[in-house]
């Protein structure tokens, strides 16, 4: 199965509602690994790798689980590097 890489950005109301702990949570549900975290510019950034029907599935959980707070969202899909065991809140 060919992985990939998952580098996601998410623009709107995304800092102080709990956007990276229910990333974090929705993840747990998912094969996907990689981290969450918030940007200076108010987004939030989220790389993750795995099967692309998992990280399909996992951004599509995302988007349903925050839609009240999220106005935009960037994907850059590439190969998956393997670098990651877990998936995290990154600080």
């Amino acid at each position: 199965m060919t992985q990939f890489r998952y580098d996601v950005n998410f623009r709107g109301r995304v800092q102080g509602v709990f956007f990276r702990a229910t990333t974090q949570d929705i993840a747990a549900g998912f094969a996907v690994t990689g981290w969450v975290k918030n940007e200076s510019d108010g987004s939030v950034q989220c790389v993750a790798e795995g099967d692309a029907k998992e990280l399909d599935a996992f951004i599509e959980a995302i988007k349903r689980a925050k839609r009240d707070n999220i106005t935009d969202i960037s994907i850059d899909r590439r190969p998956a590097t393997g670098e990651f065991t877990s998936f995290e809140i990154r600080y």
